[in-house]
């Protein structure tokens, strides 16, 4: 098999072929950002007691019939019990006083037979209002929020399987089709059951159009603009959309509508079919080699450079028939490649655990919501910039267990923290949040390339399903802080700590081409393999050299 990035050297490393793709590509990601975590304000829970009905109270009784608890230092009214109200309208009706004739305390309580009363400070409508969604019925709104992680995990599971075999150009479309229709079919459910199920697809669809689309990119582009799309590009642009959903949910505060918006924005992109190629690399493996000389051909065009008579050489004189396709199966076969993909998943696990965890957390920060999370939405653009810089420069592991050590490393000073404090508690959850996205953004591309060109959308596609068994718990996580409020705190940084041992076992991929074919990642050095890896790295190996730069 011949070397991709030899043959198709002649088209430079930038170029208007590159940057055009290199844009529209990134346009795809913005959908992702919108999408994503729209959970933070469509499952918020607004302030809310006990809906208390017209039973002739008077006013001094309508005032003492919600109990106040304690919450966090500060002194507010029950938000799901009151004071039985059968006993408060008699001794309303005999002229009793609370506080001076009855001691409320002796009182006897009972649920919110009636309902809740919901502030509509913030929020309009969402699924916590429309389905009293609290109290005993509070713990449906992180298991809607763990749906759409379940359909990451569905989605990661598929569609690596299916652009391997269809293709990638066609997964990332179908995948906006799909993410279209299922957002907007939510906007119409009837129940919480059927917002959970409409949400497994969404989450399928929306990791199906991030896998495959940052898959194509990585394929297509060349070296210098491939580092550039994997980080600075992919996840910016994601970032875009991440920074805009607050002030699109700020504007459209009825959860219904504003799911309805958001869906049409996948319409938006149609027109990109006729504008972004498929993957050369992808036709190649399928024996289609004139189709993709065809495609490099015109690459070449764009870029207003000549391209040879004959671009893939070693490609036709094999006379290379279409490849078998590949599986799950295969990474498990190699002792080598089972193990480095095992490491990855632990990886994945890890950072998202602390990635979706602190992007859950937003509604639950002191301060305006919305506000709270186009911050948390901004502390990642320095995060994707600094990486893209330092991903030119630095080696892939150094990097990786710096900032797991930073992200988890400074939700563990939270606990210390006193209550009076809550800027500097806020200050290290931001930093923690900077940490994270560093993190996930180098994995990424490291992981794009110890894979080779046959396996890479299937190793994505496992790695990233381990990813949503961590960002599935995420929400749960959270969770516990209404318990204690560190709690979440200590176990997301214990576990991102941890996870930086395994990192110091994987490979090193900087400075070297992508490898095609499993026996090219095979020679890589690292845990699992002996000493013929030196022998790769210096030699070169299997006819694809390491670049010394």
């Amino acid at each position: 098999m011949g070397d991709y990035d030899e043959d198709t050297a002649f088209l430079g490393q930038t170029g208007p072929y590159f940057w055009t793709t290199f844009f529209l590509l990134n346009t795809v990601f913005v959908s992702t950002g919108f999408n994503g975590l729209y959970i933070v304000f469509v499952g918020a829970a607004p302030k809310h007691h006990c809906l208390i009905p017209d039973v002739n109270l008077t006013d001094e009784w309508t005032n003492a019939v919600i109990p106040f608890t304690i919450v966090d230092g500060e002194e507010v009214q029950n938000q799901c019990s009151r004071y039985k109200l059968d006993v408060v309208r008699n001794l309303s009706a005999e002229g009793y006083v609370p506080g001076r004739d009855v001691n409320l305390t002796s009182l006897e309580l009972e649920g919110c037979l009636d309902g809740w009363n919901y502030s509509k400070e913030i929020y309009q409508s969402n699924i916590v209002t429309e389905w009293d969604l609290v109290c005993d019925n509070q713990w449906k709104v992180p298991f809607a929020s763990s749906t759409l992680f379940v359909g990451y995990l569905f989605g990661s599971l598929i569609s690596g399987q299916l652009s391997d075999r269809f293709g990638r150009k066609k997964v990332v479309f179908i995948s906006l089709a799909a993410q279209c229709v299922s957002v907007l079919l939510q906007s119409f459910s009837y129940s919480w059951r059927m917002f959970c199920i409409m949400f497994l697809f969404v989450g399928a669809s929306q990791i199906s159009i991030y896998i495959s689309a940052f898959v194509l990119g990585t394929e297509l582009l060349s070296k210098t603009m491939r580092v550039v799309f994997t980080t600075l590009g992919a996840f910016l642009f994601y970032c875009i959309g991440y920074m805009t959903l607050p002030w699109i949910a700020y504007g459209i505060r009825e959860w219904r509508t504003l799911l309805a918006v958001l869906s049409m924005t996948s319409v938006v992109y149609i027109p990109l079919w006729w504008f972004i190629p498929e993957s050369p690399r992808w036709l190649i493996t399928q024996g289609r080699v004139e189709e993709a000389e065809a495609i490099v051909r015109d690459a070449a065009k764009k870029n207003k450079v000549e391209a040879p008579p004959v671009i893939f050489k070693e490609f036709l004189l094999q006379a290379m028939p279409p490849s078998r396709t590949y599986t799950m199966l295969d990474i498990l076969k190699s002792k080598n490649i089972r193990c480095i993909t095992l490491m990855c998943l632990l990886l994945w696990m890890a950072i998202n655990i602390g990635y979706f965890g602190l992007s859950l957390n937003t509604s639950n920060l002191s301060g305006n919501p919305f506000m709270n999370c186009f911050l948390s939405a901004t502390t990642e653009v320095p995060a994707y910039v600094v990486s893209t810089w330092l991903l030119r420069k630095c080696p892939r592991r150094i990097l990786l267990s710096t900032f797991l050590i930073i992200g988890g490393g400074v939700l563990l000073l939270i606990q210390f923290i006193p209550d009076t404090l809550q800027h500097v508690a806020l200050a290290l959850e931001m930093t923690g949040k900077f940490g994270f996205t560093m993190a996930f953004s180098i994995v990424y591309i490291y992981t794009a390339e110890i894979y080779p060109t046959v396996l890479r959308n299937v190793g994505m596609g496992m790695c990233s399903s381990a990813a949503r068994i961590g960002s599935i718990t995420a929400p749960y996580v959270i969770y516990l802080g209404s318990y204690n409020k560190v709690l979440p705190y200590i176990l997301m940084g214990s576990l991102t700590i941890a996870s930086t041992v395994v990192n110091f076992f994987l490979p090193e991929t900087f400075n070297r081409d992508l490898p095609e074919t499993v026996e090219q990642m095979q020679e890589c050095q690292g845990l699992c393999n002996g000493p013929k890896n030196k022998k790769y790295v210096e030699n070169g190996g299997s006819g694809n050299p390491t670049l010394q730069i």
